[in-house]
């Protein structure tokens, strides 16, 4: 097979959330263990940090992956989901898992293969603990796929767990509860490892608590020490050090306090010996995240971000609101598992509207959308596809005017894929 063929293979052959909703999710650990004793326990090899969340999850695991980096350690970084490559999802030092490897890893397992039917996630987290281990990391940052608990990254025992925050998503599979949600995130709290939660509610407090204490495991709540403030599009932290930082969402400022806080953490550990606040600086450049309110474009101003939930939008319609401009034009496509009545709630009224949907079976449609921004006050037209949707924007925009691209992940990745 050649690589094309490697990824069609992981994409069609095995079930994948992303593409098939619940369907493609195996609750679980059957398989993950199976395939963990095939490739021989390869994530014992390796120190690891483990990172939960509703939101947030990918730029602490990025930024946390960019300090160790830093310090001069080898790091493996595993996030899901990719939006251009799929070997985004597995990184050593930044740098994207070869073609190579993913081929020759899954024609193993063809040929091994003759009774297991494992999911897409469960395959790509067996290939990512083995690349780790033949690359000979010294620390790896796992960033959770979906829940926690039963999540096939949880057969890992880290040094270090963070949860960055809890909000109402994947309801069908994780409870319809922040509490229910907090108990299958609190999942991979473990015992004696200590554990730093990024934002806690009333109802989701008390699950880590408990969680925390069953494990033996110090527990620290970051939103009760402000260890940065925000000004002015720069980061001061409370001992006075200012850096810019390269992610600019302003959901980002949350975001950098946890981190900032597990670093506490890493220090305490001995694994850091300092922490280096220009790092902060270069996240997005050293570990290729990317479409965290990244500026695509000026005159017009054109930014994208994967922000697709309501948690997330609490921050891009303040942020997107802010934005000083002649006119808002936004591209705007969302999934049918999201709650999408109350993120449409939370979009300007006065911008012009480019609804459309991803080649995702869970897309909703965009003249759906269309008639539903027609009943909040949202005027705009559907396009079929994601490119004609942002030609469009970009074409009726002037140069003062600012186009934002989002609503789903999969609404920015068909973008980026046009401009990489």
């Amino acid at each position: 097979m050649d690589y094309q063929e490697t990824c069609d293979y992981l994409f069609r052959q095995t079930p994948s959330f992303e593409k098939s909703g619940k369907t493609g999710f195996n609750e679980g650990l059957a398989n993950t263990l199976t395939l963990d004793d095939y490739y021989g326990h390869p994530h014992r090899s390796f120190k690891t940090i483990h990172v939960a969340g509703t939101n947030g999850k990918g730029s602490v695991s990025h930024t946390l992956a960019a300090h160790l980096q830093d310090a001069g350690y080898k790091v493996g970084l595993y996030t899901s989901p990719h939006l251009v490559d799929f070997r985004e999802r597995i990184r050593v030092n930044g740098k994207m898992i070869s073609e190579q490897y993913v081929i020759n890893f899954v024609e193993d397992f063809i040929r091994w293969n003759s009774h297991l039917s494992p999911s897409f996630f469960e395959l790509t987290t067996a290939l990512a603990f083995k690349y780790f281990k033949d690359q000979q990391v010294d620390i790896a940052v796992i960033e959770v796929g979906l829940g926690g608990r039963l999540d096939c990254t949880n057969i890992i025992t880290p040094i270090l767990s963070v949860i960055t925050n809890i909000s109402l998503d994947h309801t069908d599979m994780l409870g319809d509860t922040l509490a229910k949600i907090a108990g299958e995130k609190a999942g991979i709290i473990k015992e004696g490892v200590p554990v730093v939660i990024g934002e806690t509610t009333p109802e989701t407090k008390p699950v880590f608590e408990a969680k925390a204490k069953e494990q033996h495991a110090p527990i620290t709540f970051a939103d009760e020490t402000t260890l940065v403030e925000m000004k002015d599009g720069h980061y001061t932290t409370v001992d006075g050090i200012t850096f810019e930082g390269d992610l600019k969402g302003i959901y980002q400022l949350k975001n950098t306090n946890t981190v900032l806080h597990a670093l506490n953490q890493l220090l305490a550990l001995g694994i850091l010996k300092e922490v280096n606040y220009d790092v902060f600086n270069h996240v997005a450049e050293n570990t290729g995240l990317m479409a965290r309110w990244q500026k695509m474009g000026d005159q017009p101003l054109v930014v994208c971000d994967t922000g697709h939930n309501v948690g997330g939008w609490e921050y891009l319609s303040r942020q997107i609101a802010s934005v000083t401009c002649q006119k808002r034009h936004i591209v705007f496509g969302m999934v049918s598992d999201k709650d999408v009545n109350t993120v449409m709630t939370m979009l300007p009224k006065d911008a012009k509207y480019y609804f459309t949907q991803a080649p995702t079976h869970r897309a909703i449609p965009a003249d759906h959308l269309v008639e539903k921004g027609k009943t909040l006050g949202l005027t705009g037209d559907a396009y079929p596809t994601v490119a004609e949707a942002v030609n469009a924007a970009l074409h009726a925009a002037t140069p003062s005017d600012f186009v934002f691209i989002g609503g789903s992940t999969y609404v920015v990745a068909e973008y980026l894929k046009t401009t990489i």
